[in-house]
């Protein structure tokens, strides 16, 4: 999912994926790239299946054996169980993003997009992942992972913030909402949903999930310029 990270900037230096920079940091890349980044998947699919079996509360030994890796190898692509975490953390948020993407494509409208791409991740609150621990665990290690790698969880985050951006630069450029700063308020807007897919992960639903969509689209639209009349439906 969306994090209260750095702020955007009008230009970032690329990064590359979370798998591509796990395997720079093994000596074996220099060999075969393809290759360690099919190996760092290997190692951070079965961090996802220990995660949705057990949460975090597993050991890196334990990670390993999951994996069927050498301990060595493992310390080739991850300095520790945190960083395969962040690596989760990042390809979770990918992942939905693309799903959001791919859908929205088939939306008429600049406007008609956003609404879809903010309402569907509050669509799903009180709902659960494989084991329950799928938003609470986004949830639990957002925070704590947030204090010890602000910059890096920023970037995994920031993938949510760039499906925003072209539709709200899109919206504005056809006078239908007038933001303040594109990049800016698809920041803003990316660290609401995060706060409201955050407390809706451990608190019972004060409405239903439809309900509360409609609520922060609303409040989203008002924010970005936009009028009630679109609130709802194709432009």
């Amino acid at each position: 999912m969306p994090s209260r990270g750095r702020k955007p900037r009008d230009e970032e230096k690329p990064r590359g994926s979370w798998a591509e920079r796990a395997a720079d940091r093994s000596p074996a890349v220099r060999r075969s790239r393809t290759r360690g980044v099919e190996k760092a998947k290997q190692i951070v699919e079965a961090a996802r299946r220990l995660v949705a079996a057990k949460g975090t509360d597993f050991t890196t030994q334990q990670l390993v054996r999951e994996a069927g890796v050498a301990i060595q190898t493992f310390y080739n692509y991850f300095p520790s169980k945190d960083q395969v975490l962040l690596s989760l953390m990042e390809e979770l948020i990918n992942e939905s993003c693309a799903v959001l993407e791919r859908r929205g494509r088939e939306l008429p409208d600049p406007v008609s997009r956003l609404r879809y791409y903010i309402r569907a991740l509050i669509d799903t609150v009180g709902t659960e992942g494989a084991g329950g621990a799928h938003p609470r665990f986004v949830t639990t290690e957002h925070w704590r992972l947030h204090q010890l790698y602000p910059e890096e969880l920023s970037h995994a985050t920031r993938r949510y913030a760039e499906l925003l951006i072209p539709e709200i630069r899109a919206a504005a450029e056809r006078g239908l909402l007038r933001p303040v700063h594109e990049e800016y308020d698809a920041w803003l807007v990316t660290q609401l949903i995060i706060s409201v897919y955050h407390y809706y992960a451990y608190a019972p639903l004060d409405a239903p999930a439809e309900v509360l969509a409609d609520r922060v689209w609303a409040f989203c639209l008002a924010a970005l310029g936009g009028t009630p009349e679109l609130s709802e439906g194709p432009i």
